[in-house]
């Protein structure tokens, strides 16, 4: 991750600047920012975002970056170097370049993280010139942590220092179809903002009575941003039901330090359940019963008397659509629990496959309501103020009044079903 980085910069290819007599104090300079998160002195293996400045007066035709050691640093550039015009403080044209350097402290201390030397040939007054422009040495320190739980040298949980935390589950086919013989594959994808790919925790354990799981390879990748890197882990198992029950799946919590709060939270893979969700198959794959002449003039009459009643009492009411039976449950055990972030776990996959009720609930006040108290509390958007899970949940659990399948929409639910 690391090594000397050279440009070639044709001659006033960037900028036309005009070649001073020589060079004075101040025209070329050079300045490495720590950005910490929260404004806080980081944790060991927490992101430390540099920000390298540079602002030069002279023409550039070669440069050329030095970089110090970071001995007490894990390190990884963000991006291309980027070269734009400026003004000096006395308005006239400069050039400025910039590079941003993520750092991850290795342990806890008091470090000085010792100049970048960017060593630039410049058109002094007609002549080439090679001139060395250092950055100050910056002082950085690395906290002890102190709370009673968890840290970067705790066994337990994994120590997983990020900006935001996310989780996607998916399942193939539906679990709650799987019969005793057949199998399921589970894919978990966890995202972590602010990290590399090598800090995320291993592959989780996924366990319950009844089961049989075959764990498949986990794969890793650093997706490298210009607001820092993003660390993506997906885990993978196959499961199998080896009793004819169903079988309940617990959810797996993540726990993960957010640097921008400043406090511990929990992601969390959410519970399913294993077979019990459709009715047999090999009962629907029975051939129909014959039936006798007397039961279709029958079943005509009927019709027909039913035609007469829907001439005078109009079509009748179609089925209101509602959340099913293994949701509902979930939702209220989150809501008796005062888990938000279950709550919202077990609610997005219904919210994806059923968009009738996302349409319905977003025209009912007091369900929209709650779901942006919900919202709130779980990303900090807006006041965290109003939130009953008790009531959301009664509320989600009532069938609504039938609605036409909605356009595409990016609305108040894009956070809960997943969408941006």
């Amino acid at each position: 991750m690391g090594g000397l980085t050279a440009f070639v910069l044709p001659i006033l290819l960037l900028f036309s600047l005009s070649a001073r007599a020589e060079i004075a104090p101040g025209d070329l300079t050079l300045t490495v920012t720590p950005e910490r998160n929260g404004n806080a002195d980081p944790f060991a293996r927490e992101m430390v975002l540099l920000r390298i400045h540079g602002v030069y007066r002279q023409p550039i035709l070669l440069e050329e970056v030095i970089q110090p050691s970071l001995a007490n640093f894990s390190w990884t550039q963000l991006g291309r170097d980027l070269w734009t015009k400026t003004k000096m403080p006395d308005g006239q044209n400069a050039i400025a370049f910039d590079r941003v350097v993520a750092i991850f402290p290795h342990h806890p201390g008091d470090f000085t993280i010792e100049p970048f030397l960017h060593r630039l040939t410049v058109n002094d007054g007609g002549t080439r010139k090679v001139v060395d422009v250092p950055s100050p040495p910056v002082q950085l320190g690395v906290a002890n942590w102190t709370k009673p739980v968890g840290g970067p040298d705790a066994k337990e949980p994994w120590w997983l220092p990020a900006r935001e935390v996310t989780i996607t589950d998916s399942w193939s086919p539906d679990p709650e179809t799987v019969k005793i013989g057949e199998s399921t594959r589970r894919i978990v994808t966890l995202e972590a903002h602010g990290m590399v790919a090598e800090g995320l925790p291993p592959r989780p354990v996924m366990r319950t009575r009844g089961i049989l799981t075959f764990a498949g390879p986990v794969t890793r990748e650093t997706i490298i941003t210009p607001t820092g890197p993003i660390a993506r882990a997906t885990y993978q198992w196959d499961v199998r039901p080896a009793i004819a029950e169903v079988i309940p799946l617990d959810a797996i919590a993540i726990p993960w330090f957010d640097t921008v709060s400043r406090t511990l939270r929990e992601a969390e893979i959410p519970a399913r359940q294993i077979g019990g969700g459709l009715p047999d198959r090999d009962e629907d794959a029975k051939p129909p019963a014959p039936v006798s002449p007397f039961a279709v003039a029958a079943s005509a009459l009927a019709a027909f008397g039913l035609g007469l009643a829907l001439l005078g009492f109009g079509s009748p009411t179609r089925a209101r659509p509602r959340l099913d039976r293994a949701t509902r449950r979930a939702l209220a055990a989150a809501a008796s629990a005062g888990d938000a972030a279950a709550f919202r776990s077990r609610l997005a996959p219904a919210l994806r496959e059923k968009p009738d009720l996302a349409q319905a609930w977003r025209a009912s006040p007091e369900i929209a309501a709650g779901l942006d108290a919900l919202d709130a509390t779980l990303y900090g958007r807006g006041p965290a103020t109003g939130l009953d899970l008790a009531d959301l949940a009664r509320r989600l659990a009532r069938p609504v009044p039938g609605a036409t399948r909605p356009a595409t929409d990016h609305g108040r639910l894009a956070s809960l079903d997943g969408r941006t």
